[in-house]
Order: C-alpha cells, then sequence, then structure tokens
C-alpha cells in the first residue's frame, strides 16, 4: 500500500500518536506525516503510507486554521494548555479595537515561536529546554499570514474572538494569539484551534481514526494516490525510452523553458517521481516508480 491519508486529528493526541496508530491499523511501518499539530489541536494532519513517505518533502507548505483566542489570559504555553501567567477581566475590549490590532497581522511579520514548541536550539527542542526550568532567549523568524477573517466575536469579562488564518509553513497560531493580546495591552492566548487546510489536503476531504477503522474493516479504503497530492507541481511526461532513462538516473534533455520541481509520467497516468528542470533538462529527484 502507498499513497496519503488525509486524517482528521482527534483532541489530545499527538502527530505521532496518529501515525503509531495507523501503523497497527495499516500494519505497515512506513508511515509518516507532514505538518505537525499540537496535542490540544485538531484538523487536517496529511499522512503518508508506504513510498509516498519519500514525497513528504514535496508537498505544497500552505496551511489555514481556524482558531479561537480568548483576550485577558496569558499562559506559559500560550494556549490553555499551560499555566497560567496572568488573568485579568479585560470586559471593555471591543472588536473594532481588535480588528484595527488584527490588520498588524497579515503579510510577512516576525514571529518569536513560543517557548513550548518543537524547534530545536543547539540539537535541544524547546519544550524539552522550558521543561527542564532552562531560560531561554527563542530567536524570531520570519513568517507569512496569507489572510485574517474575523468569524465571530463573544463578548464577557474575558472575551473571545473566532478567526480564520491562511498562512504559511512555520507559523505558530498561538504566537499570534499572544501578540494580538500584547498588542492590545489584555493579554491573550490560544483557546482553540481546529486545521482547515494543510500541504494541499482540505478539512471536508479528511478521515478520522474510526472512519478509516470502519472503511478498513469493509475493505473499502483506498489511499490517495501519491501523485494527487503534488498537483501544484507542473508535469511532463516521457516517451519510453527517455522514461526508462530518466528512471536510471540519467539526465533528459527536454528543451523546456519551466523550471523547478516537475512530476515526471511514462504515460498519462504512470506517475514515475519528482524530477527538477534546469535550463531544459530534467534531473532526477525522486524515482517513485523505477522502471524494470
Amino acid at each position: 500500500m502507498q499513497g496519503f491519508i488525509n486524517l482528521d486529528k482527534q483532541f489530545g493526541w499527538t502527530s505521532h500518536d496518529c501515525v503509531a496508530r495507523l501503523r497497527k491499523l495499516l500494519r505497515l511501518k512506513r508511515v509518516g506525516h507532514a505538518g505537525t499539530l499540537d496535542p490540544a489541536a485538531t484538523g487536517v494532519l496529511p499522512v503518508a503510507v508506504g513510498k509516498a513517505t519519500r514525497l513528504l518533502q514535496y508537498l505544497p507548505t500552505d496551511k489555514a486554521y481556524q482558531a479561537t483566542i480568548r483576550f485577558g489570559v496569558q499562559t506559559t504555553t500560550d494556549d490553555l494548555q499551560g499555566e497560567v501567567i496572568t488573568s485579568e477581566v479585560c470586559g471593555g475590549l471591543s472588536l473594532a479595537e481588535v480588528t484595527e490590532a488584527l490588520s498588524k497581522f497579515t503579510g510577512k511579520i516576525e514571529q518569536i515561536p513560543p517557548i513550548y514548541s518543537a524547534i530545536q536550539i543547539d540539537g535541544k527542542r524547546l519544550y524539552d529546554l522550558a521543561r527542564r526550568g532552562e531560560t531561554i532567549e527563542v530567536p524570531s523568524r520570519t513568517v507569512e499570514i496569507f489572510s485574517v477573517e474575523v468569524l465571530a466575536w463573544r463578548e464577557g469579562d474575558f472575551p473571545e474572538l473566532d478567526v480564520a488564518i491562511a498562512c504559511g509553513s512555520g507559523t505558530y497560531i498561538r504566537a499570534i494569539a499572544r501578540d494580538l493580546g500584547a498588542v492590545l495591552n489584555t493579554g491573550g492566548t490560544l483557546a482553540a484551534l481546529r486545521r482547515t487546510h494543510s500541504s494541499g489536503f482540505n478539512l471536508t476531504d479528511s478521515l478520522t481514526v474510526e472512519n478509516l477503522e470502519s472503511q478498513l474493516q469493509a475493505g473499502e479504503f483506498q489511499p490517495i494516490s501519491a501523485d494527487a497530492a503534488l498537483q501544484h507541481l507542473p508535469s511532463v511526461t516521457l516517451p519510453d525510452i527517455s522514461a526508462k532513462r530518466w528512471c536510471q538516473g540519467q539526465r533528459i534533455d527536454l528543451g523546456l523553458e519551466i523550471i523547478g520541481k516537475v512530476r515526471v509520467y511514462q504515460q498519462e497516468n504512470d506517475f514515475l517521481g519528482v524530477g527538477e528542470l534546469q535550463e531544459g533538462v530534467l534531473i532526477p529527484q525522486m524515482v517513485f516508480e523505477p522502471i524494470s
């Protein structure tokens, strides 16, 4: 078996938990995921099985989320899973103030990742250092926020905002909640997070672990084809002789003006792998289905 699974991750599971569960269900060792989700987050977790794990690096990196931000609260983890640092009623906060502050969070912005995150510094995970009580200076990074849309606003002592966020890779929604609260001088933390899109996969087409288990028991499960997840890449189709040479690691001069990664086919539906076009020459990057 090889291909992709568009998994709807449930609350409380780590991404590693999901992979371990799928390994047992599918009876496969080669299972991997793209785009880690925190245990408290739910939604789209792209999973590759079999040889498709080698294609994870070529998936698109854009993501989208629906998030709930709670104002008046700051925590150690920038979400409700951490210890509360401050908690102050801010019932006077208005949606107009929040909307104005949100305008600072689109485009390319500098963001300091949460201390409790999987980022490595000197080969050590930040969350491991934080749990040991070590003082850590986390460097900022440039991330890109494509859009932020207000979905709902709930007034109260600790008002909450629901937003839809489309962003590039490496963006921490927890950090947006924290920083938005800082801009408003109220404090803010992430109260809920659901990923609606990741690496080309959408929540509307996703499967829960229970859905997957039912399909497997009924003999109805079919993974998403390996190349279906790579539709953001242009494609080239090679004649039989050139296809065999390419699968053997040879470069093929196609004279095309396309530059960059491409899907490679022998015939219209015979996916061979991923190549890179440089000055009209097709260079093998990952041969998925070699021709004998």
